[in-house]
């Protein structure tokens, strides 16, 4: 007899320029917290709120599989050549009609939050996902107040994890 469970994925979306522990970290919490048959890291050529990456698409990707190669249940993938975008909300269209996966957890950082509003449908995100924020330092307060957070308050599950004191701005500067 088939299983009625329903399995959940998550998508944690970005430039990933680079990966770093933090970005396992949160993961890891998400696989286990809520159940997630698997997380995807969704690689994205370039941000659409930055101006250009520090590391090649190449590089970043290779980056990312070697820091998830024990992690089974993570996932590297690219998709802008497939979904011909780097926008979340095609991402999550392509997972659900070319996938056929329904049950997406989108998981985002609190300083995420404060700017989901100014994402390209943003409102169909909310409605097609649940939205995991995990704490960052310094962004949970304006997280809490944002556009999204006020609308949607019930849709939105707040992670309180350790402060995680590393972020891909810091690891850049230190290459620099």
């Amino acid at each position: 007899m088939a299983s009625t469970q329903k399995k959940f994925i998550g998508l944690l979306g970005g430039s990933f320029d680079p990966a770093h522990k933090g970005h396992l970290i949160i993961s890891k919490i998400a696989i286990k917290k809520f159940k997630l048959k698997k997380i995807y890291w969704v690689i994205t050529k370039k941000n659409p709120f930055k101006n250009k990456t520090f590391y090649s698409l190449d590089e970043r990707i290779k980056y990312a599989k070697k820091i998830t190669k024990i992690h089974k249940k993570i996932n590297i993938i690219y998709l802008d050549n497939i979904v011909k975008s780097s926008r979340i909300i095609d991402v999550i269209n392509y997972f659900i009609k070319k996938k056929r996966i329904r049950n997406i957890y989108f998981i985002i950082g609190s300083d995420n939050l404060i700017q989901l509003h100014k994402w390209k449908s943003w409102k169909k995100i909310v409605k097609l996902v649940k939205l995991i924020v995990f704490s960052r330092k310094g962004y949970d307060r304006k997280g809490m107040k944002s556009t999204v957070a006020k609308k949607l308050k019930k849709r939105i599950s707040f992670i309180k994890n350790k402060p995680i004191n590393i972020s891909s701005t810091q690891l850049r500067k230190q290459t620099k």
